[in-house]
């Protein structure tokens, strides 16, 4: 008889055999960007905590709060009982946040991506989707069954030849505002001017953007100046934020059909109102204290000024995500080994979740981290790169 897992552990030999095998280590938060990974205290550049929020008193204090008024779970979904007054002020909240009329709250990125898009676009329609795109936008754009026309990483021109060429009732522009491997920004002024031109949609996913760019941390949106009923503004709230879900945002009458379709809201369990009342303390806090964005500005330029003699590819970012491009994946895996031997954490990111060849330490920057943290990461990876 066939071993009916003979392909699959075939498959993952050949994956061990590439330096492609992902594993999953336990981690517990000990204090700011420092955790304890089996046995282990190390300093962390491997979070999307970019304030520093997930540790805060406010947001702890909220949770605890929320916990003993709602208990700690919906029960069903938001459209028969699990939406509560904590949800609803929540997307108020967020809504006037960023500028927009209606906010919408999801349990994830992943699931608000895989719901909006095809909520707005489906058979008939086109959507063009950047090469460099998250997984979840990519996905929800298959799921969506749209024509797809994949453009080159920021490419406006490939972009308007597409929109141009298109006779699609309904057109879709999608992408990362801050694109999560390369810390680089779309270019959504020239984007919306394409809208404008050929009658279309842009929807932006500002998960790495939402907290940190923009006045009082709006996001990447506001950073930028747009403001148009064309724009659906998606972000997530567990990076940033410091806690958990995402939202989208947008003209009224866009969030209210993307609440009566989007099948990853309808059908899903809604997220503890516990949640809601962590996030609301977390808009607060992000309003009120700006110090956080400048002292991660400043961190930003810190690393960059000591990785400027480094052998590897540094490309250019001014947002918390600073890729160290090294190439290969053994040798990428060799130098985040090597800085883990230092009691350094920056993860190694290979492929597919980066093009092949282009293996790399994915830094990540907090404002729970202090400069001499910056300069002790600097002197390892210079350690390591001799």
């Amino acid at each position: 008889m066939t071993d009916p897992l003979a392909a699959f552990e075939h498959d993952l030999a050949q994956l061990a055999s590439a330096h492609l095998i992902r594993k999953r280590p336990a981690v517990e938060a000990v204090e700011g960007a420092h955790l304890r990974v089996a046995g282990q205290n190390v300093l962390a550049f491997c979070s999307n905590d970019y304030l520093g929020l997930s540790q805060h008193p406010a947001l702890v204090e909220a949770a605890q709060r929320g916990a003993a008024k709602y208990g700690v779970g919906a029960g069903a979904s938001p459209l028969v009982s699990g939406h509560s007054d904590a949800h609803e002020a929540l997307e108020r909240e967020l809504a006037e946040f960023t500028g927009h009329q209606r906010a919408l709250y999801f349990g994830s990125g992943y699931v608000a991506n895989i719901g909006i898009i095809p909520s707005l676009v489906g058979r008939g329609d086109a959507v063009f989707s950047d090469a460099l795109n998250h997984a979840c936008l990519i996905d929800g754009v298959r799921l969506s069954r749209a024509e797809t026309h994949v453009y080159p990483h920021n490419d406006l021109a490939a972009l308007a030849r597409a929109l141009e060429g298109s006779t699609a009732r309904r057109k879709l522009i999608v992408t990362d505002a801050v694109f999560s491997m390369d810390g680089d920004v779309a270019p959504l002024r020239e984007m919306m001017v394409l809208c404008e031109r050929h009658d279309a949609f842009l929807m932006i996913d500002d998960a790495h953007g939402f907290g940190v760019l923009g006045p009082d941390g709006r996001g990447t949106a506001a950073h930028l100046g747009i403001d148009s009923p064309r724009l659906v503004y998606m972000a997530t709230l567990g990076k940033a934020a410091g806690s958990a879900g995402a939202f989208v945002a947008g003209h009224a009458t866009l969030v209210e059909w993307i609440m009566q379709r989007a099948r990853s809201y309808i059908f899903a369990t809604a997220t503890p109102a516990l949640v809601a009342e962590v996030l609301r303390a977390s808009v607060k806090v992000i309003r009120e204290e700006g110090w956080r964005r400048e002292h991660l500005t400043r961190l930003i330029a810190r690393l960059r000024e000591g990785t400027a003699s480094l052998p590897w590819e540094h490309p250019e970012s001014f947002t918390a995500i600073q890729p160290l491009i090294i190439g290969g994946n053994a040798e990428a895996l060799a130098a985040m080994t090597a800085l883990r031997e230092r009691g350094i954490w920056a993860p190694a990111i290979r492929p597919p979740t980066v093009p092949d060849g282009t293996a790399r330490l994915r830094v990540s920057l907090s404002a729970a981290h202090s400069e001499a943290d910056v300069d002790r990461l600097v002197a390892a990876l210079r350690d390591v790169a001799r």
